[in-house]
């Protein structure tokens, strides 16, 4: 069973991924933040909220495909 603060969390996490597919990374970014509001612990809202801060900062070719290739390891 889903609880109604884990559906939440989702619902952000989910809106946060769609605009980040857009490149919508500073709305989306946002929603990551209300995710991790919810559930600090959260991996995948914690991951989207350093990929936003760096996409806005580095925005990707016109013809991104919403893959991200990591650099370090």
């Amino acid at each position: 069973m889903i609880t109604e603060k884990l559906q939440k969390m989702l619902d952000n996490y989910n809106e946060g991924l769609k605009l980040y597919r857009e490149r919508k990374f500073e709305e989306a970014l946002g929603y990551f933040k209300k995710a991790l509001e919810i559930d600090p612990e959260d991996g995948p809202s914690k991951l989207y909220v350093d990929r936003c801060e760096m996409l806005m900062k580095n925005p990707p070719p016109a013809d991104w495909d919403g893959v991200f290739t990591m650099t370090t390891k």
